[in-house]
């Protein structure tokens, strides 16, 4: 039990609950958004299952070091870029494609219903389908979230534990975090935007061209910084009560 008393365990554990919990926020809003497409009763059942699957999914991953570390060894090699595919290339890779095309078909339905162009032949989505979907991209999201914590903590319990509290965390602010980007269309829209970038920057690193998240992440915030300074103004206009023009005498 000595390691309680060590301080370098739980500044790990700290730090890497943090960024789980950063690294958590895409998921998050893929969840909130394909948990939206579901009937009113059924979206708080879908997103506490599908960040369940998530927890899960991480848990098993980490308890599974050995066959995580074999994933980076080279499958196969791209006779064009003459670029090396590892096992968990192919996986962000595979997850990066979907999660473009996905976002994609979400923006283009968005679009139709916009312009009134809606196929009304199409109904909701099914519980089944939507949680098979989740659990798609929880693996390549909890992927990227283990190899993380292997890299920044050495023991096996701070991973675990760090997964475990961010997720807890994900839990308590999904319902809230849901609802916020529903009432508001154009931050649904920018959501989706963001997926489409974690997407290409998935592709990316599935094919070696590694771009930093720290350059991710900070575009995603000043993007939502704007959108959040644009929700403002149009809440203080909708607040402004219309003048009436007295007629010229």
């Amino acid at each position: 039990m000595e390691w309680l008393t060590n301080p370098d365990v739980w500044i790990s554990l700290l730090t890497l609950t943090a960024l789980e919990i950063v690294l958590g926020i895409d998921n998050i809003i893929f969840i909130s958004i394909l948990a939206g497409k579901l009937p009113v009763e059924q979206q708080e059942r879908a997103r506490k299952l599908g960040l369940s699957l998530a927890l899960i999914t991480r848990i098993l991953l980490l308890l599974s070091l050995t066959w995580i570390m074999g994933l980076t060894k080279p499958l196969f090699t791209l006779p064009i870029m003459n670029q090396p595919i590892s096992g968990r290339d192919l996986v962000l890779l595979l997850g990066g494609l979907f999660l473009i095309w996905k976002s994609v078909k979400e923006v283009h339905e968005k679009l139709e219903d916009a312009d009134g162009h809606a196929n009304p032949g199409k109904g909701r989505a099914t519980f089944a389908a939507v949680i098979v979907q989740i659990l798609i991209l929880d693996v390549v999201f909890s992927l990227d979230s283990v190899i993380t914590a292997v890299g920044m903590a050495d023991r096996i319990g701070v991973m675990i534990a760090a997964v475990v509290i961010a997720l807890g965390v994900m839990l308590v602010f999904a319902k809230s975090i849901s609802d916020f980007v529903n009432r508001h269309p154009t931050l649904k829209m920018l959501a989706l935007s963001f997926l489409i970038l974690i997407g290409v920057a998935l592709v990316g690193e599935g094919l070696g061209h590694h771009i930093p998240k720290g350059y991710i992440y900070f575009s995603m915030a000043f993007a939502f910084a704007v959108e959040m300074l644009n929700l403002r103004l149009r809440s203080k206009q909708k607040a402004k009560p219309v003048e009436l023009h007295q007629p010229y005498r």
